[in-house]
């Protein structure tokens, strides 16, 4: 398979492909002689996928545009021709992508543009800081500068700084206008206050040749605030992909059999209960279906987290979501696409994300304390010196210093620069953030719950045991011939080599051809002629010969143990929530040191159990990676994914971790927690900060030049404690 992930700055490669391409027919769209069909294609991250993606597409007969936007995952293909529109899928699934089909009038989401909208708002306050601190340069190292000289500085650095702090706080004033016309105030108001007051204060001084001006200090705390409003709002937004993703997999088409036995492609959508559909081996079903006939492997890990497939049969409710391996089968819906698997999970995926919308952050919570007394404070301020018989202009200009002194920029800043720290840290070894509010929430979470398969295990069977010396190499003739995953452990072990002659597969039986001249079969013990022993195993008989065993099993990660062992060092408790059977889960529980486990767990329950151990007061952190886990992960108060997760899953986490190695998840927790106490401290601190200065500037011992001073000096503090999680140590030497 070619290699994705190559190139991809993230260092995580795509999701892996799922093997198939449905017919994307049903959603091609037709314009003068030109026909188009939208894409949302999974795993591309960088300019070399994107350039792969549309060179391979590009070159498909009858393409004229090919176009995908990584920020959304959407590729436009017009083509003309005959080209069938299943072709541009399956060249994009066999780069090792995901693609489904799309809805074009589906517009991109309003939070992709509202970051946008604040990723240009933070440019232009850097770029205006920098020009107004080059206009004031001379102002702060040059003693000699004449009063003329500095007024004309002073008018420079407010041509730069009113536009742009106008531009650049529309976040900030947005916000701040519907809260006063409500009667309320949010941690906006003052902020907009500081720099509305900060902008007047420098025109006032500088249109009566007073030396000091404050534009730079506007403009440049409007820089900084955005910065950690830039980086909130991209998480926000990464927070919300996850349902999105999964609905790309719910606009997926089918093939429905008409009553005249014609077969047509249409949108899952269109789907009605009773409707026979054909599926193909390698398709994917799009809605809940009865197997009427055929026989065929079936891989149900959406459904159980399991890699061993399972053998399909007439009569079998197969959900949405399951993949047909071997053989094509005919279903019957059993209900409509907004009645399937993947739609319970998605509305799951919902109820979790608008949970984890809600919960407010160390930040919320002090702004609700903390504002109303900032503007008190003033008030009281302004009443107090025009009793104490001091002019209007004389009360305003204390009372605005006042404003300045405390404006939350402190505050404002606790939560935001941690964040960046605490990101920057993990990312140095391998975990990235996809939560605005995850490092609160990991940090309180007391009870560890994990997937099995793919997350406590490497999430692919292994050959063990021993065998005859070369029954290795010719049962790997007939497996090299199989999409069966024992038969791909057999393949890997032997490692390249011939293929038998005369394959015929039998669907939930095995693999049949030719090896060395006689006639041989790779596959269940009844198929092979031999008494089974049970457990994941694979016969090979070749005539002539006993048949012989090959036994399989999904590995513990090496760190799995010492993971488990850590965490409860670090006083969480710690449980295993799996689909595989009883036996499989209780073997993986006892080898990782875990004593409390379930088995047979469907996307639904693991959720259910998870609301559960909440409602008994726990906070749970879920850590999985497979379509059956998104639920679970969007459900549980706070979660982690491995890179290899399917991107539902990935997306539906608070934080996804690189390579495979699980000592990451006690890592991030230990980051998590390091980063609450800091958030903590610079809120103490701020509160120090406050009472100190709010009564030097209440009796008129600052000036605003001095109230900017020392603002500025303790978003500074604030910043310098968060950067302490840079250099903090960990358990396991982790840099």
């Amino acid at each position: 398979m070619i290699d994705a992930a190559a190139g991809c700055p993230s260092g995580l490669a795509p999701a892996s492909p799922t093997g198939f391409a449905q017919d994307p027919t049903a959603f091609v769209t037709e314009s003068r002689g030109r026909r188009a069909l939208e894409i949302m294609v999974r795993g591309a991250s960088c300019g070399g996928c994107l350039a792969k993606i549309e060179g391979a597409v590009s070159a498909l007969p009858g393409v004229g545009a090919a176009r995908l936007n990584l920020s959304t995952g959407r590729m436009h293909v017009e083509w003309t021709g005959g080209l069938q529109p299943r072709r541009i899928t399956e060249t994009i699934t066999k780069l090792g992508y995901g693609a489904a089909a799309c809805d074009a009038t589906q517009p991109d989401g309003e939070k992709a543009s509202a970051e946008r909208r604040v990723l240009v708002a933070m440019v232009v306050a850097g770029l205006a800081t920098i020009a107004v601190m080059m206009v004031s340069e001379p102002l702060w190292f040059s003693p000699d500068v004449t009063p003329e000289t500095r007024t004309l500085m002073h008018w420079a650095s407010a041509l730069i700084a009113i536009p742009a702090t106008a531009f650049s706080g529309l976040p900030f004033f947005q916000s701040a206008i519907p809260a006063l016309r409500r009667g309320r105030v949010n941690m906006d108001v003052p902020i907009s206050l500081a720099v509305i007051l900060a902008i007047a204060i420098s025109l006032y001084e500088t249109a009566n040749g007073g030396e000091h001006a404050y534009f730079d200090a506007s403009v440049m705390l409007l820089f900084f605030l955005l910065i950690g409003r830039f980086f909130d709002a991209r998480l926000r937004r990464r927070a919300y992909a996850a349902a999105n993703a999964l609905a790309a997999l719910q606009t997926a088409s089918a093939t429905r059999i008409g009553p005249l036995g014609a077969a047509e492609a249409v949108r899952a959508s269109d789907v009605r209960p009773g409707d026979l559909l054909l599926i193909a081996a390698g398709e994917r079903l799009a809605v809940d279906a009865e197997v009427m006939s055929g026989a065929s492997d079936v891989d149900l890990r959406m459904v159980t987290g399991e890699v061993e497939p399972s053998a399909a049969y007439v009569g079998q409710v197969l959900h949405a979501g399951a993949v047909n391996l071997s053989a094509p089968l005919r279903v019957r819906a059993v209900a409509p696409a907004s009645q399937s698997l993947t739609a319970e999970i998605g509305r799951l995926l919902e109820a979790g994300e608008q949970k984890k919308s809600s919960f407010r952050r160390i930040a919320d919570r002090a702004a609700e304390a903390y504002v109303p007394q900032v503007h008190i404070a003033a008030g009281l301020t302004f009443v107090m010196w025009l009793v104490l018989g001091a002019p209007l202009s004389k009360a305003a200009f204390i009372a605005i210093t006042v404003l300045i002194i405390t404006c939350p920029c402190a505050i404002a800043l606790a939560a935001p620069m941690v964040q960046v720290a605490a990101a920057g840290r993990l990312f140095r070894n391998g975990a990235y953030l996809s939560s605005g509010d995850a490092l609160e929430r990991i940090a309180a979470v007391d009870h560890v719950v994990f997937d099995k398969t793919g997350t406590l295990t490497l999430g692919e069977p292994r050959l063990i045991g021993s065998f005859p010396e070369d029954a290795l190499a010719r049962a790997a003739m007939l497996a090299r011939a199989s999409r069966h995953p024992f038969s791909r452990a057999i393949a890997q072990a032997a490692g390249a080599g011939p293929v038998a002659s005369s394959i015929v597969e039998h669907p939930g039986e095995g693999v049949s051809g030719v090896v060395d001249g006689r006639q041989a079969k790779l596959g269940s013990a009844a198929y092979a002629g031999a008494v089974g022993q049970g457990g994941s195993e694979l016969w090979f008989a070749i005539a002539g010969e006993t048949p012989v065993p090959f036994h399989f099993e999904d590995a513990l990660r090496s760190e799995a143990k010492e993971t488990v062992a850590r965490l409860r060092r670090m006083g969480l408790s710690v449980e295993l929530l799996s689909g595989d059977s009883s036996e499989r889960v209780a073997a993986a529980a006892a080898a990782a040191g875990i004593d409390q486990w379930r088995a047979a767990a469907t996307p639904v329950s693991k959720a259910q159990r998870l609301t559960e151990l909440e409602k008994s007061g726990r906070k749970v952190l879920m850590v999985g990676d497979g379509l059956n886990d998104a639920a679970a992960l969007a459900g549980a108060h706070a979660s982690l994914a491995p890179g290899g997760a399917v991107d539902v899953s990935r997306l539906a986490s608070d934080c996804v971790y690189s390579g495979d190695s699980l000592k990451s998840v006690a890592l991030i927790i230990e980051v998590a927690r390091a980063a609450r106490q800091r958030m903590r401290e610079n809120f103490a601190f701020a509160a120090i900060y406050n009472l100190v200065a709010v009564p030097v500037a209440v009796v008129g011992w600052a000036t605003p030049m001095v109230a900017a001073a020392a603002m500025s000096l303790s978003s500074a503090i604030v910043t310098l404690n968060a950067l302490r999680l840079s250099i903090m140590k960990l358990e396991d030497g982790a840099p």
